[in-house]
């Protein structure tokens, strides 16, 4: 039987293409046990204006001596503001309304950790999307070995067949390693997106996937590459 697993690092409230590759895999595992780097995804995206791209950034300090999963947030008063600046810019998108009850999950609640937060708000919105992909932590796994020998441990463990990345991790990952293990790689193309009803022109697409949900509502998942109807 194939499988084909994804392991990333959680990021917040990611862009479609994040999301397209949950919907491509059978198993995602975040792989939050790593250190977190700063001037990432980790703690930031992007969203829409009238002005052009905006970034909404999760105050969590400079420090790169911690994992993905010790970082906390320095307070959760970023919550409110990150939703009265969605409010403001979003309001009018065709779908605000219907999606509030998301968002409402999304930055009403105490959660106080990075990754708790970023894996939270993912598996929300990929209910919201209809995607059913199984989620996973990498620390299940207790994957050893240095940096691609953990990677490695991880495929092994979940009995992958097949190993999906994104197109960055070709400059550190070495395919014969995988191969050898009777699993393949296959790197995911992020081109060729499809527009959809989007506010303030021109189109963007490396927006947070709430711009496409607060545009589209329950079409939303047919705008991601991998979608079968």
């Amino acid at each position: 039987m194939r499988k084909t697993v994804v392991i990333l690092q959680s990021n917040y409230i990611p862009w479609k293409g994040y999301f397209d590759l949950i919907n491509s895999a059978d198993e995602f595992i975040f792989y939050d046990d790593v250190q977190y780097t700063t001037g990432d995804w980790r703690n930031r995206n992007k969203i829409k204006t009238d002005e052009g791209t905006k970034w909404l950034s999760i105050p969590v300090g400079d420090n790169i001596k911690r994992t993905i999963k010790e970082v906390r947030f320095i307070n959760n008063d970023w919550k409110r503001k990150h939703f009265q600046i969605l409010e403001k810019y979003y309001s009018k998108a065709p779908f605000y309304e219907v999606s509030l009850p998301l968002i409402n999950k999304l930055y009403f609640n105490e959660i106080e950790t990075l990754s708790e937060y970023n894996q939270f708000a993912i598996k929300e919105i990929s209910t919201c999307l209809g995607i059913e992909t199984i989620f996973n932590d990498s620390s299940i796994y207790a994957p050893e070995g240095d940096k691609i020998g953990r990677l490695i441990d991880i495929l092994l463990k979940t009995e992958a067949t097949e190993f999906l990345c994104g197109p960055a991790v070709k400059n550190y990952l070495k395919q014969e390693s995988i191969q050898e293990k009777g699993i393949s790689l296959r790197y995911f193309d992020y081109s060729g997106y499809k527009e959809y009803n989007q506010l303030f022109p021109p189109f963007i697409h490396e927006v947070s996937i709430l711009d496409l949900i607060f545009n589209e509502g329950k079409h939303s998942i047919e705008f991601l590459k991998s979608y079968k109807s």
